[in-house]
């Protein structure tokens, strides 16, 4: 992938912002508008969603003070945005993966409850982090950027790298598809199964585009009929346990010696937790439209939390129904099909087998356009950071007020990634390898709070709205260790006895070399190349549409003209308002607010 950076010089693609005192971005109130720590510069920044004023390190993307994509998420699409994407495919499907990696259903269940937990501790540590840029939608790519502003654009374009090769939701899309054939009756091909999920995905990437607020609503009505299915099981589950389904002669038989074949293989631990926190994926999903919410930081931690709350206790409801209904055995080998395997020895084949796991194919299809949503912000901050080519593309919400460019890059590398990989090793090894980076950035993040703590606190900035418990930081942080500690403990029948014939650490591997890349990218298009050619790299913040998104730019300054750039423009890349004396305000004060620095010939 290649970064490319514009010239000392106005392009045709957007406008120089004007340090316009509008109050808007920045403000003039008892506290200084930039507070300076050595080299790092911190503007005082507001948005228009109602949130306070904070700080942000400059070298971030620039606040919009009024959010392109409006102010349409309430109360419900918060939880429903994070309902929409823990309740996808996880619940349904990641149980018997649970159990046969644990080998006991006590242990099974226990985890569950550790995957409760742990959604708790990282969504408060998300919303600590939220409460410091509450006018930044993308979550953890403003985090992990305010969190290591230095070395300038690393961490940007390490986790613009991960981020936009590692974009897919083929895993989801094909899962649904199995829903699909499986309503059908009918034992698919390979490309059966390919075509039924790309047009899947299509469909949804579709809804999404085409208008922003309808597809808040569809998520909202999505995220219903999830909560109504995962009650009906939940239900069931509790009639079964009651003795009252003939099929079930023993319900109880699961939970008598409930420990019995307790595993203490690492890997296969690592592995059971690698399904929960898949399954619980997706508590921080409205925390990427955070500039869509209005006073977002009291929202989401009221209804952000409701959402963990209410998924944690239907799962555990619906693992206690599956648990109940289904022997050890076959339920452990349910693999992607596990309320499946419940529906059928509960209620035999029939039409509400069948009527069933239409909910099931809808909440995949929920799960889709939540993932879509939420990921198309982060992605679209990414481009606001200037770290991608054609700024523009990614940043613009014409023509239908959705960003586009996310979108399009999602549906293009979810179409590889379900026609590329042929089915088994190539598949599950791609889907692996996505969790090795996440992991590492989760704890990147986590690490980032302690520093953006101590950096708050030796400048004395104000306490912000929201600090999660130190105790539940440290056990989020040390979840991340795990998940990246555990998987190189070798599975229990040797190296070559993990989920795919090769070496079972191969994606571990692969995933470090992407970051080791991503590392020597940088330093040769950061210092080398520049270095090389004469010139340095700035930030400059432009005007993308006319509806309030901006951006930064990325501008290539020859070495003889940087005195020159650093006087016109200020730390964040906005040029400077001059002081103009009141005689002459009147016929020059627009000529000077719209002034940008020409080349030198």
């Amino acid at each position: 992938m290649g970064f490319s950076l514009d010239r000392f010089q106005p392009k045709p693609a957007g406008q120089p912002v004007a340090a316009v005192d509008n109050g808007a971005n920045y403000t003039s109130d008892s506290e200084a508008s930039v507070i300076r720590d050595g080299d790092l510069a911190f503007t005082r920044v507001k948005g228009g969603n109602g949130a306070e004023a904070t700080y942000q390190e400059a070298i971030g993307a620039p606040v919009e003070s009024n959010s392109p994509l409006g102010y349409h998420v309430g109360w419900a699409t918060i939880l429903f945005l994070n309902i929409n994407q823990m309740i996808g495919t996880g619940i349904f499907s990641t149980p018997g993966n649970v159990l046969n990696n644990t080998g006991s259903v006590g242990l099974a269940l226990i985890y569950w409850v550790i995957g409760f937990l742990m959604a708790v501790a990282g969504f408060g540590t998300f919303l600590e982090l939220a409460s410091y840029f509450p006018s930044r939608s993308g979550s953890e790519v403003v985090y992990l950027e305010q969190a290591y502003p230095r070395p300038k654009h690393f961490f940007p374009i390490a986790f613009a790298v991960q981020s936009v090769i590692l974009s897919f939701s083929s895993s989801n899309a094909i899962v649904l598809s199995r829903y699909v054939w499986r309503i059908a009756d009918q034992e698919p091909s390979d490309w059966q199964m390919k075509g039924v999920a790309i047009a899947a995905y299509s469909l949804a990437v579709i809804c999404v585009i085409g208008h922003n607020k309808f597809s808040l609503w569809a998520t909202n009505f999505f995220g219903g009929l999830k909560i109504i299915t995962l009650v009906f099981i939940s239900i069931t589950g509790l009639v079964v346990l009651g003795g009252n389904v003939s099929r079930v002669p023993d319900p109880g038989a699961n939970f008598r010696d409930s420990f019995a074949g307790t595993t203490r293989n690492g890997n296969d631990l690592a592995s059971a937790l690698v399904s929960i926190v898949f399954s619980y994926t997706g508590y921080q999903n409205a925390f990427n439209v955070v500039n869509e919410i209005r006073d977002p930081v009291r929202s989401i931690k009221i209804h952000g939390f409701i959402s963990v709350l209410v998924v944690a206790v239907l799962y555990m409801f619906c693992n206690i129904a599956y648990f109940a209904a289904v022997p050890k055995e076959t339920f452990a080998e349910s693999s992607e099909l596990a309320a499946g395997v419940f529906f059928t020895t509960v209620f035999g084949r029939g039409g509400a087998e069948t009527a069933l796991n239409v909910l099931i194919l809808l909440s995949a299809f929920g799960n889709l356009l939540a993932v879509l949503i939420g990921q198309s912000r982060m992605i679209r901050e990414i481009g606001r950071q200037g770290v991608l080519p054609f700024t523009p593309f990614w940043v613009s919400t014409k023509p239908f007020g959705t960003p586009l460019g996310p979108y399009v890059l999602k549906w293009a590398m979810t179409f590889v990634m379900i026609v590329a990989p042929p089915a088994g090793d190539a598949f599950q090894f791609v889907v692996s390898l996505k969790t090795y980076p996440e992991g590492m950035f989760y704890l990147a993040m986590a690490i980032g709070v302690w520093i953006i703590r101590r950096r708050r606190n030796r400048n004395k900035i104000s306490r912000s709205q929201f600090r999660v418990w130190d105790v539940a930081l440290i056990f989020f942080t040390l979840i991340q260790v795990y998940v990246l500690v555990m998987p190189w403990f070798p599975p229990e029948g040797g190296p070559y006895a993990g989920d795919v014939s090769f070496w079972y650490a191969t994606y571990c591997v692969v995933g470090i070399a992407i970051m080791i890349v991503c590392g020597l990218y940088y330093v040769a298009w950061m210092y080398l190349i520049p270095k090389w050619r004469g010139y340095e790299i700035r930030t400059e913040i432009i005007e993308v549409d006319d509806n309030g998104a901006n951006t930064h730019r990325l501008v290539k300054v020859p070495i003889a003209d940087l005195g020159e750039w650093d006087a016109e423009h200020d730390e964040a890349g906005q040029v400077r308002r001059r002081h103009i004396p009141e005689s002459d305000e009147g016929s020059s004060k627009g000529e000077e607010q719209q002034h940008v620095v020409e080349p030198k010939v």
